[in-house]
């Protein structure tokens, strides 16, 4: 038994030691807000490119109706394309670890997808941008005033029942959150927090970070920032 444990043992530090030396790094999968399209990572793709990443290492998910926002929501065709890409990184990560960075709506759809797939053993680290894990207060508070499907049963309504039940879940190893109270879509209606805390933080996350952005300089400004964290 001892002999197997160290055959083991050491085949995994011959993985671990090969996968350093080659200049291995985790999968990055990057999932763009509603309506949205991949090329709205293009300051964060070219940046991972430049250290060492190459576009085999990125999965950009194009995901949901680029006309309708307020078609979208967390149920349906706009899961396939993330879990799909998630699925995939996993597979295809060198160090069969990923990291998982989101914006805006694809912060609470690319956590979804990971609770889906109980994936988080494979997450590193998760990185929610100007999400609503909390709710929008522009979106009412469910059942009331829930007035298209983003709001909605799956949508971004307080107190959805899709939020309620995604509340708490684990994400990854290491989860951060960015957020802006300035933010033009999560603070619309002047108010950012719900339930005393900024909508855009992330439950049981090491940190979280405040910008002087609005809602998408927070995604194409602080690239630099979302190359740290998953390092």
């Amino acid at each position: 038994m001892l002999k197997i444990i160290t055959t083991t043992l050491l085949a995994f530090l011959s993985i671990s030691i090969n996968a350093y030396a080659s200049g291995c790094k985790d999968a990055v999968v990057l999932v763009h807000g509603n309506t949205a399209t991949p090329s709205s990572w293009d300051n964060t793709y070219n940046l991972l490119l430049s250290n060492g990443y190459t576009s085999s290492d990125i999965y950009r998910p194009n995901w949901g109706s680029k006309y309708c926002a307020t078609c979208n929501n967390h149920s349906g065709s706009e899961e396939t394309p993330v879990r799909q890409a998630i699925s995939d990184a996993i597979a295809n990560s060198c160090t069969g670890k990923i990291d998982v960075i989101g914006h805006s709506m694809g912060a609470t759809l690319a956590a979804q997808q990971i609770s889906k797939l109980n994936a988080s053993a494979n997450v590193d680290t998760f990185v929610g941008i100007a999400g609503a894990f909390r709710g929008l207060w522009s979106c009412g508070v469910y059942p009331f005033n829930v007035w298209n499907s983003t709001c909605g049963y799956y949508g971004l309504s307080v107190q959805s029942p899709f939020l309620d039940g995604l509340y708490g879940v684990p994400l990854g190893s290491k989860v951060y959150s960015i957020k802006s109270n300035i933010d033009q879509v999560v603070c619309s209606t002047g108010v950012c927090s719900v339930g005393g805390l900024h909508s855009s933080r992330v439950w049981n996350e090491d940190n979280s970070y405040t910008y002087t952005l609005g809602h998408f300089g927070l995604q194409t400004d602080t690239a630099e920032k979302q190359l740290d964290l998953i390092q």
